[in-house]
Formats: structure tokens, sequence, C-alpha cells
């Protein structure tokens, strides 16, 4: 799998902040060449034209495709594999490739369509990061201006869905790998806890929800979800309801501040690689980390344990020989909301 390239695919109405989002992206992309698909048609080429100027060598304008032909989800075929194929197709490949979807795309569609043979080995999904306005929901809206939503959806020849703005809402969060609720330093602390009980009741277990404004978030808070989206079974809203009816789905981590902190943890050498990884799962759930990753020393094993965390889940797996010379030593790095208990952590593993 190292060698697919992977792709975030960032979603929500018109309005919610992809934009901005991705600006910032790009402006702390840190050396990693990234490529943009842009699919939001609200205003014609307005987005494509602000990235443009952003002036940043993490993405050049040849980088940058936008695809105004129609809702993406609705168009997989006619323009969005094409235009994957011809990312691929370059001397000079991409590091990560960001999809900004239409407020009116179903994800799920989009999804799927990374199981196309002409891209299936190629590319795969880092995760699906959905913005949500924190204000507009707070007021019963789905987006700021649910008038220009509709007129994007009559503008669109191609929209083959007459899917309801709450299903599509509904859909748009169920799919999502991590919730951003923009605009969030809008609202009072509680109309926003409001918001995050609200859109919770539509989140999948383990995702995370983080309060944020002016898009600005930390890469790696955002990049490197490793979720391989395309590989499981993303129910939409009506197959989610029939197969959940009556089910109380509240399991989702909520953060209410936009500065984050990383800091590392150096341990020696662990002697139960099991009781480890239970300890790992724990101290993220106890202390709500955002993010953990790291190598580890498995005593009486040749080889580096590679440790990968988004939220509850976590991921573990050998990658390589330690070296003859390299110190046999276990660091990993949390990253968090500003505020986490470091001491209580780092106790932890001690």
């Amino acid at each position: 799998m190292s060698h697919k390239i992977p792709v975030t695919v960032v979603t929500g109405f018109l309005g919610a902040g992809k934009t901005t989002l991705i600006r910032h992206m790009l402006e702390n992309a840190h050396g990693r060449r990234l490529a943009l698909i842009i699919n939001e048609f609200g205003d014609v080429g307005v987005d494509g034209e602000v990235l443009k100027t952003c002036g940043d060598e993490a993405c050049k304008e040849e980088d940058i495709v936008e695809l105004a032909n129609g809702c993406i989800c609705c168009t997989v075929a006619e323009d969005f594999i094409p235009t994957m194929e011809t990312l691929l197709a370059r001397d000079k490949r991409p590091d990560h490739i960001i999809i900004e979807t239409s407020g009116l795309a179903l994800p799920q569609p989009l999804v799927r369509a990374f199981n196309w043979p002409q891209i299936k080995t190629e590319v795969t999904v880092d995760g699906v990061v959905t913005l949500v306005d924190a204000p507009a929901v707070s007021e019963g809206r789905f987006a700021a201006n649910e008038q220009k939503l509709e007129a994007q959806r009559q503008a669109d020849e191609m929209l083959d869905h007459e899917t309801p703005l709450g299903e599509l809402f509904e859909d748009q969060v169920n799919c999502a790998d991590l919730i951003i609720l923009s605009k969030s330093d809008l609202l009072a602390h509680e109309q926003l806890e409001t918001v995050k009980t609200s859109v919770g009741k539509e989140t999948r277990e383990g995702v995370q929800m983080i309060a944020a404004k002016n898009g600005k978030l930390p890469l790696d808070v955002v990049l490197g979800l490793d979720m391989k989206a395309e590989d499981d079974n993303r129910l939409s809203h009506h197959e989610r309801h029939h197969a959940a009816e009556g089910e109380d789905v509240d399991h989702h981590h909520h953060h209410d501040h936009d500065d984050f902190e990383t800091f590392n943890i150096a341990l020696g050498t662990i002697d139960d690689e099991t009781a480890f990884k239970a300890k790992l799962i724990e101290t993220i759930k106890a202390h709500d980390i955002l993010r953990l990753k790291g190598f580890v020393s498995v005593a009486g094993k040749d080889m580096r344990l590679v440790i990968q965390a988004v939220g509850p889940r976590l991921d573990a797996y050998y990658d390589r020989p330690w070296g003859m010379s390299e110190e046999r030593t276990s660091t990993l790095v949390v990253i968090g909301q500003a505020g986490m208990d470091r001491e209580g952590i780092e106790t932890n593993f001690i």
C-alpha cells in the first residue's frame, strides 16, 4: 500500500469553508507536492482563481484541475476518472491529492470510484474531511445561504440525484473520517455544544469532531489519516437508517479549541506488545488524543514496530529490521489540542 498516492476528499456545503481550509493546507505543506481537483462551482472559477494566486511551491498552477461540468459524484466516468489518470501519468507525480467536492456531492459514490480498475492500484482515500458550517446549523439551517445552494442545484444539468438537503447533509457527515466545525468562534460555548450534539447523531463510531476558525488546522491533523476508505462499506442515508433503525449512536470525540500542541514521549524497549497497544488505546480515549504515531522497540523482535493512531483507531505493524548501529529505542509523537495533560499521558507509559 505504501506506493499508493493518498487522496483527501474535502466535502461540505457551499460556504462551509472548504477553500479556506485547502488554501491553509497549501501554505503549510512543508515540502509536500499537492495536486488539487476542484469541483465546487457555485461561483464559477472563483475557488480555482483563489487557490492559483496563493503562490505556493507546494501546488503549482498545473497541479490544479477544475471540474466544472457538474457534481463530481454524477460525472465519475466522464470527468473524474480521466482526470485522475492524467495526474497519475505525469513524470512528477504529486505526493498527495486533495479533492474539493461540490457542496451537492454525495461522498459515497466518489469514495467507491477509487475501486475502479483504472486507478485502484495507484491511489487510496486517505480520508474524507467534512466541513460543517457551525453557525448555520446552530440556526437550524444546513448552509449559510440555502437559496444559493438551491440555485447551484438548479444550474447543474448533470446532477442525477434529488437528495433533500437534510439527507445530503447526513450523508456528508456520516461518510466523514474527520468533521470540522467551521466558524466555531462565532458561537458561544453552549451553542457550539448544541451543534456538536446535533451533528454527532449522524457521526460514525470513532470519528473525531474538531471546532476550528479560519481553516487553520495542523496538516498532521487533516492529512495522514490512512483510512483506506475505499476498502470499507460506508452506507448512504437510506442504507444506514434501514440497518441501524432504533440504535443510539453517540460514539465520537468533541473538541472545543483551535490551538493544538505536539510533544514526544521517549521510551525504552517494551516487553509486552499486546499490553502496550491496549494501553495506547486506553490513553488515547482517556485524554482525547487526536493523533499518535511513532516507532517502538519490542523485546525479542528484530523488527521495528510502527504505531499509527487516528483517534481510537490504532494500526501497528513491523516495517523493517533495526540497523546494526541504530539505537533500539521507542518514541511516540502525540498530537492534540492545547491543554493536554502531558504529565498524565507520559505517566501511563513510564
